[in-house]
């Protein structure tokens, strides 16, 4: 499917955010409110109308891979699609909802399948939801955060043209902090915090 041809799941962004706010709302009751906003306000659109309409916010299943304390720290090359994003690392394994996802749970497994290279799938956990509207592919996205933990296993990336990357100690991904991703960037420094660290 080509990108002008593919569809994703939006929601009106009055509903998707009837308060505005930013950063990370670590609260999986929130996860659980959004999904029920899906079922009865979800529609899917053209992913290159969604990416122009601030008006709605397109729904992202976004994981946290971790082995342990060790977290999955990837670098977008110049060969992804966005080239808002070339030379960023990310800490998140995610993308857009398809029809054929069926829910948040269908998504984040197609997207572990397409874009990491394992012989299992973990199980997916909900930490909260994720906002940045002070930039430009944050203005038309909201973040669905999920942890999973690799518990020892093996896990590659599977498109090596477009990303690089592994399980790297925190320290490493502290190293990259002003190179990250926004919504990377805002998902680590939160889990600094006590009050979130305490959930993972």
């Amino acid at each position: 499917m080509t990108a002008e041809a593919e569809r994703v799941l939006v929601l009106p962004r009055v509903i998707a955010l009837p308060t505005p706010w930013h950063g990370l709302r670590a609260d999986p009751a929130a996860v659980a409110g959004l999904v029920a906003a899906i079922r009865e306000h979800g529609r899917f659109v053209l992913r290159a109308e969604a990416e122009e309409d601030r008006s709605a916010k397109q729904v992202i299943p976004y994981l946290l891979l971790r082995d342990a304390q060790r977290w999955f720290l990837m670098r977008r090359t110049r060969a992804g699609a966005d080239a808002r994003l070339h030379d960023h690392w990310s800490v998140g394994v995610g993308g857009h909802l398809n029809p054929g996802d069926v829910d948040l749970a269908g998504g984040l497994q197609r997207e572990w399948r397409e874009e990491l290279v394992a012989d299992f799938v973990p199980a997916f956990r909900p930490l909260g939801l994720l906002n940045d509207d002070e930039t430009e592919v944050g203005a038309v996205h909201l973040g669905v955060v999920h942890l999973a933990d690799a518990a020892g296993r093996s896990v590659a990336i599977r498109e090596v043209d477009k990303l690089e990357g592994g399980f790297v100690d925190p320290d490493e991904v502290i190293a990259v902090r002003d190179g990250l991703e926004s919504w990377s960037r805002i998902l680590v420094d939160a889990l600094l915090g006590d009050s979130v660290r305490e959930r993972l």
